[in-house]
């Protein structure tokens, strides 16, 4: 499968505050930005920094970013899943995970998430895809907002809501091992049937729960 990309921006305001998001950003473009310290989530800055430049050297990846001037204070990825994760047995050359999508302390309230998962969606070619999000309690920062498990879960729900992705069903055993946790996926208008056929197959591995 080609993975056409076409870039996409929009100009956010707030108050004093001016804001891009765009994406998907190219290598080289990426480099020319520096990194918000608040972005902490899943490595130190300058760690997931480096980790995102060879994200973006994928042919089948997108990078969307949020930036206030130079500096990016926010991202969402998409690629193709963890040869380890039972998402990628189906091999299928369209279907994309939402593998982080982070928005720095520092820049909270001002609907940085939403509008990166809007941005990504702006392109048509996501209708050849099915992108999938597993999110599991264990990596929300409950700790720095103070929200309970069940708040956390009505913001990030809602945050994939806004790009479309909806809650799925599934067998998956670290899913199913706390309420909370959920699969949701967004399918786009031009997957065929066949792929679609396939995803429900690695959604449910046990045939009794179809």
């Amino acid at each position: 499968m080609k993975h056409k990309k076409t870039y996409y921006s929009i100009e956010l305001a707030s108050q004093d505050r001016e804001f891009i998001v765009e994406g998907p950003v190219t290598t080289d473009a990426f480099k020319s930005y520096d990194f918000d310290k608040g972005l902490v989530a899943f490595r130190p800055p300058k760690q997931q920094q480096q980790a995102l430049l060879k994200v973006t050297e994928l042919p089948e990846s997108r990078l969307i970013i949020a930036r206030e001037n130079n500096i990016i204070i926010g991202y969402a990825t998409f690629l193709y899943p963890d040869p380890l994760e039972r998402w990628s047995e189906v091999q299928l050359d369209n279907l994309l995970e939402l593998g982080a999508i982070e928005v720095s302390a520092n820049f909270r309230g001002y609907n940085i998430a939403k509008n990166l998962l809007k941005v990504a969606m702006m392109d048509d070619a996501m209708e050849d895809y099915i992108i999938i999000t597993t999110e599991y309690y264990w990596h929300w920062d409950l700790k720095t907002t103070g929200l309970s498990v069940w708040e956390y879960r009505d913001i990030m729900e809602k945050v994939m809501n806004s790009g479309g992705l909806e809650w799925y069903a599934t067998d998956d055993p670290e899913i199913c091992s706390h309420p909370a946790n959920c699969l949701m996926a967004r399918i786009g208008k031009r997957v065929h049937p066949d792929a679609v056929h396939e995803f429900d197959r690695v959604r449910f591995k046990h045939k009794y729960m179809i």
